[in-house]
């Protein structure tokens, strides 16, 4: 099985972009701008068959690629779920605290919310944002105290209150914990984020790129947090790996799919595996705006029985 460690350009940590952060304290924001609910979705076409996640690498692509797809056999959406890649988590030297960080792709979909996000939603697609680490310092996995960590998870879930999205996907890569004097993980932070992360949003998803020393701290103090997971994927493109979480198959990617890199044999093989072995869901990475419907329909037809149609 080829395995294809996933390669993201990564302008975020070093591009100058217009930092716009839910810092710590500064969810008075917040109260002004006031939460945006998300629009009811139309009625969507039925589809039976694995929930089908798209990436989108924002730097580069638009978050309308992924409402372009639709199933020939029954016009559904192939895809269910939509990730904004990525917010940052980043770290203020002087207060000695993480704050939520959006670069200026991230702030401008988020800004335009109305042409960027609600179209996907309202199709019955899921919009989740991804934070990132930034090559600072602070991640998901050294917090210093539960406080710290319950207020970071504030500027999360104000963040998707405000943005009016559907919940908050994990991803514990580039943090380069250490830097700035920050702590290397430890075994509480992440139960500590995800335990206030979950109680500010019981009906939001919460999904785990299955990577990093997050990945391998979820229960600590007779706490284990995995069960206030939605989901969680493989983080290797095109391979096959079960995420180490204790969640049901029905919420579980074991197949990772780079759309225009892993070929089109091991797309449909790993659906078709997916689909023989019971799994809910099938994960892809870097939708861009190409016709990629030959990619696509790759591993539709195994997990859907049809062919995927491109509408621009």
């Amino acid at each position: 099985m080829l395995t294809l460690v996933r390669s993201r350009v990564r302008t975020v940590a070093l591009a100058l972009s217009a930092v716009v952060a839910l810092a710590v304290g500064a969810t008075a924001t917040t109260a002004t701008t006031g939460a945006v609910a998300a629009p009811a979705p139309a009625p969507a076409a039925a589809k039976q068959g694995p929930t089908s996640v798209a990436y989108v690498e924002v730097n580069n692509n638009s978050m309308l690629n992924v409402g372009k797809y639709t199933l020939a056999g029954g016009g559904g959406n192939v895809f269910d779920v939509a990730v904004i890649f990525a917010a940052n988590i980043n770290y203020d030297t002087g207060t000695k605290t993480a704050y939520l960080h959006f670069n200026e792709n991230v702030q401008r979909v988020l800004d335009n919310a109305a042409t960027q996000i609600r179209p996907l939603q309202q199709k019955g697609i899921k919009v989740l944002l991804s934070v990132l680490g930034n090559h600072q310092g602070a991640g998901f996995a050294n917090f210093p105290s539960q406080q710290a960590a319950s207020a970071f998870a504030k500027q999360l879930s104000d963040a998707v209150a405000t943005y009016g999205l559907d919940g908050i996907d994990f991803d514990d890569e580039y943090a380069q914990y250490g830097t700035n004097g920050t702590g290397q993980p430890n075994a509480s932070s992440f139960v500590h984020l995800m335990t206030a992360l979950r109680a500010n949003m019981p009906d939001k998803i919460i999904s785990l790129y299955n990577i990093g020393p997050a990945a391998s701290r979820l229960s600590y103090g007779g706490v284990d947090v995995s069960s206030k997971f939605d989901y969680a994927w493989n983080p290797y493109y095109g391979s096959w790996q079960v995420p180490g979480i204790t969640l049901p198959k029905s919420k579980l990617s074991p197949a990772a799919v780079e759309i225009g890199r892993t070929s089109q044999t091991t797309a449909a093989d790993l659906a078709r595996r997916t689909v023989s072995e019971a799994y809910g869901v099938f994960l892809t990475y870097n939708l861009d705006g190409a016709n990629r419907s030959a990619d696509v329909s790759a591993f539709t037809r195994q997990l859907y029985g049809s062919d995927a149609v491109y509408t621009p």
